[in-house]
Parts: C-alpha cells; structure tokens; sequence
C-alpha cells in the first residue's frame, strides 16, 4: 500500500502536478510552489490511481465534493469504492435550480473529498451544503494539503481531514 503511494507521488510530481518556482496564486498571495491536481487528473492512469487510493480511505456509502477539481476525483473514486457520489455546484444553474448532482437524503453519512486544501473554505462550504440537506458531515480527503489551516478549520468545524500527501511530504522526495 505505501509502495503504491509513493507510485503516485512520483506521478504527481512527473506529471507537473507540483511545481516549485515563483507563483502567484489566486488569492494574490506569492508562493515557491504550485499544485495543480486537475491536469494530472486528465491522464487516466493518474485519475485510477487516485480514485483507488482514495477508495480505500473513505468509510461512508456516499462522497460529495465541489465542482470542478473534486469531479473527477469523484467519479474515479465512486467506481472503484462501488459508491454513490454528489457534486456540489457553485451556483444555481438554469433549470431546476439545483445545487447538487445526485442525492443527499437526510442521515447520510456523507465524506468530502477535494483535490487540494489550502485554507479548508471549500471543503466546509461543500460539507455545509451537505449538513444544510440533513447529511452528516464528520471526515474530508484530499490529494494534497498545503498546510494553510485548512485542517484546522475543519477541525473546528467537526471535521477530520485525511490527505493523501501534505506538501511537506512532498517537499522531502524531490
């Protein structure tokens, strides 16, 4: 299992998923690294990896996570765990106006999983939405952490976060 890990480590770093370098994020804040799990989730290899990975974390019959990194996380982990999975959408689209794709009924336990974490926002937005349709909220995963206080947040949220790699990790092998 750990030998399969550090497959797609290496993978992720091979794929350019983590770059180090001078960044501009986002937020505006600078950063000497960058990480980018949406383009590596485009090879299929990469995407299997993870959704299996991924498959032998979760507990729950359900996994939700926030258009559009978490998508195909999502998929890939919903085929390999044999799961249900809901994407939460940004905003109302046309049509029923709904905020989900797939269903969340009330007592579903429910893990959130995400591609990459940096302050934890998306993550609690994605499990508020689900606690605010009678899911039960209590674990989320990601692929990599960037320690920015994401994981506190969570936690203080009654949430426990499980990445697959923190950057320090990351940081070490290269």
């Amino acid at each position: 299992m750990e030998n399969r890990r550090n497959e797609l480590k290496d993978a992720l770093l091979r794929k350019g998923a983590i770059k180090f370098g001078d960044f501009t994020l986002t937020s505006g804040k600078k950063s000497d690294y960058y990480v980018d799990i949406k383009d590596a989730a485009t090879d299929p290899a990469i995407l299997q990896a993870i959704g299996q990975e991924f498959a032998t974390m979760i507990a729950e019959k359900v996994i939700a996570g926030m258009e559009l990194g978490a998508v195909p996380l999502l998929v890939s982990t919903a085929l390999a765990a044999k799961i249900r999975y809901v994407i939460i959408r940004k905003e109302r689209k046309h049509g029923t106006g709904k905020l989900n794709i797939g269903e969340i009924s009330p007592n579903d336990n429910v893990d959130i999983i995400e591609d990459v974490v940096t302050t934890g926002n998306s993550v609690l937005k994605s499990a508020n939405f689900v606690r605010d349709m009678g899911g039960i909220v209590r674990r989320a995963f990601c692929v990599v952490d960037r320690e920015e206080g994401g994981m506190e947040l969570l936690r203080e949220n009654g949430i426990a976060l499980t990445p697959m790699f923190t950057i320090s990790e990351i940081r070490k092998t290269r």
